[in-house]
């Protein structure tokens, strides 16, 4: 069977689309952001006579700074993510309307995560605002992707920031931030379920195209905050403290998402969708090994830092 291409896709997945979007809206809680910040901790910074930022006024770890940065940067870039799911969706129908749902609870993350910082001097704001405008300027481009390989990334993304978020919540030690960012943790859950339903319908209408979009995806995975100023330096810091790893990049993202799609059991594809599955199973054993080296060494660094302190 040849490809359908773009315009075939979004017609035939059209009620699938609709169909989940109204299961969104009937389980989509209404959450406001305002509630989530303590603003009695708020007061003027240096231009309106206040006082400027300092590192000992953050109650936060340098590490839950680094992570909450990160993870807000990530959302901050909302824009360009908007354009490029309008691009492959479209305006129209059922797609358009999600794009427009989706890019309104999205738009709150970034709102109520700043306040907070600001509001509690998390982090440094001078810093957080260069690197904000940094990043947007630079925006992210998915290269044009087809749809249903923009479909698969988003699956695996919203997935990968609904763990990223809680994670950092539970490692910020502190209740308020953790309860915001379980809160904004249960919408990424939401979206992952929208765009995952969504594969799991095009399996079904095209299951060797689907099959090398989820494929594509899994072997060149990057999160959108790659293009955070540091953001190599800052993901890395961030993995060896536990918070997002490779090991939960497979045991949490990857494998959950091709279990519910149920790749493995998948009847009926041609020689080109056999390919692809082949090439992804040696693409999640290559990631299961790399997590357990990458498990390894983190573990011997602990051992060796546990040693010379007793020493």
């Amino acid at each position: 069977m040849p490809d359908l291409d773009t315009t075939q896709l979004l017609a035939a997945l059209e009620p699938v689309a609709e169909e989940n979007l109204n299961r969104h809206l009937q389980v989509a809680q209404d959450w406001m952001p305002h509630e989530y910040v303590p603003w009695s901790l708020g007061r003027d910074f240096a231009e309106l006579g206040g006082e400027a930022w300092s590192a000992d006024q953050s109650q936060l770890s340098q590490i839950a700074r680094t992570a909450l940065e990160v993870n807000l940067l990530t959302e901050d870039n909302l824009p360009s993510y908007h354009r490029e799911i309008e691009r492959a969706f479209g305006r129209d129908s059922a797609w358009g309307s999600w794009v427009n749902r989706w890019t309104a609870e999205e738009g709150r993350h970034a709102f109520c995560i700043r306040d907070y910082l600001l509001v509690t001097r998390g982090v440094d704001p001078d810093e957080l605002e260069r690197a904000r405008m940094q990043t947007m300027e630079t925006g992210y481009d998915s290269g044009d992707k087809p749809l249903l390989n923009v479909c698969a990334y988003v699956s695996f993304q919203e997935l990968a920031t609904r763990v990223s978020h809680r994670n950092t919540g539970k490692f910020t030690d502190e209740p308020i931030a953790e309860k915001l960012l379980t809160r904004v943790a249960k919408d990424e859950n939401l979206h992952m379920i929208f765009y995952r339903n969504i594969i799991q319908g095009a399996l079904e209408l095209a299951p060797n195209q689907t099959m090398r979009a989820i494929t594509d995806e899994v072997v060149d995975f990057q999160m959108p905050g790659a293009i955070i100023p540091g953001f190599g330096r800052k993901a890395v810091q961030m993995a060896m403290a536990g918070i997002y790893d490779l090991r939960i990049h497979h045991d949490d993202i990857v494998a959950p998402l091709l279990r519910q799609w149920g790749v493995w059991e998948l009847e009926g594809l041609d020689s080109e969708g056999e390919k692809a599955r082949d090439q992804l199973a040696s693409a999640v054993a290559a990631l299961d090994a790399e997590a357990t080296r990458f498990v390894e060494k983190r573990e011997e660094r602990a051992a060796k830092v546990r040693a010379r302190q007793e020493a």
